[in-house]
């Protein structure tokens, strides 16, 4: 089975020394990388190539160990700089058997660095595996690769640490996450499947639509569905957030304002818009400097130089 290498590029607005110290030490690579655990370089010896131990935590107790070996070349011809590397893993668990790559800095002045990274790996479980890293693991470990070179920008550009990056990634992804199923539930489980369980009564309550309720209450359930999932896609439009505050606003004063004994219920109109709006502002807050993969990119911009590419494939000659 052919295998795709992972390609991702980036532009950098840093001079190349930092660039080069964000990327080469061990203590700044792990912060920012979040495929790595951490990193730690091992005793050199004589030798012109660096080895290194990576782990990777990969959840329920369990961490991938692996030793890798770099070389990095000073100043190329051209002004540019590359570390070229091999790693792989002996653990039974590890998809990755063994694999190389690059790491590429070209200044294209003006202040900016493009840097870019290639890489290929052989994998273990035979077809299974094969397969596996084809569909799933290959496609989210450079989608990893790529949201990190972003959260390395962010440290570089806007003096935005990895960690604060990483954090309020999470806090943006449970707020979305949370607000669009609270609507897409709101939607389809009270209003959709079992309307007799409060909302049909509410609307007949109100009295605007005699003897219409239950077709009014299923709309308002598509319309709620709807709502959570353009949630997922505009999760970081500041105006959506808005917008869905205005449009909580209206369905909570709307259920309140003809009956305002529903407040005396337990999960009433207040209490859960009033979590909607916090989760609204939470999203909304989160949305700004967020990290993202789709800054980079996934295919080679240009043609590279055969001089170039005897240094790549040099790669290939470091062995473990």
């Amino acid at each position: 089975m052919k295998r795709k290498p992972i390609y991702v590029e980036i532009d950098i607005e840093s001079d190349l020394d930092t660039l080069w110290k964000h990327t080469q030490r061990p203590e700044l690579h792990q912060q920012w990388d979040v495929r790595f655990s951490s990193i730690h370089y091992l005793p050199k010896g004589d030798s012109k190539h660096q080895r290194f131990l990576y782990k990777t935590r990969i959840g329920f107790g369990l961490t991938i160990t692996g030793i890798g070996v770099t070389h990095a070349f000073s100043r190329r011809e051209d002004g540019d700089r590359m570390s070229v590397l091999r790693f792989g893993s002996d653990q039974n668990i590890s998809l990755i058997r063994e694999g190389s790559g690059y790491w590429r800095y070209r200044d294209g002045g003006r202040g900016v660095i493009t840097f870019s990274t290639q890489y290929d790996y052989k994998t273990r479980f035979g077809l299974i595996g094969a397969w596996f890293d084809r569909l799933v693991f290959r496609p989210m470990f450079g989608k990893a690769a790529a949201w990190s070179f972003d959260v390395l920008r962010l440290w570089l550009e806007r003096s935005i640490p990895p960690a604060v990056s990483i954090r309020q990634t999470w806090i943006h992804a449970c707020s979305v996450l949370t607000l669009a199923l609270l609507w897409i539930y709101e939607g389809l489980v009270p209003k959709l499947l079992f309307p007799e369980g409060g909302e049909l009564e509410m609307l007949q309550h109100i009295g605007w639509w005699s003897g219409q309720e239950r077709a009014i209450l299923g709309m308002l359930g598509v319309f709620e569905i709807c709502i959570g999932l353009i949630s997922l896609t505009f999760h970081k439009s500041r105006w959506w957030y808005r917008l869905e505050s205005v449009l909580l606003a209206g369905l909570m004063l709307g259920a309140l304002i003809p009956e305002p004994a529903w407040l005396k219920a337990p999960f009433n109109p207040l209490l859960l818009s009033g979590t909607m709006l916090v989760l609204c502002l939470l999203a909304s807050w989160s949305s700004t400097d967020l990290p993202s993969d789709s800054r980079c990119l996934r295919e080679p911009g240009t043609p590279r130089t055969s001089k170039v590419r005897q240094k790549e494939e040099r790669a290939h000659d470091i062995h473990l």
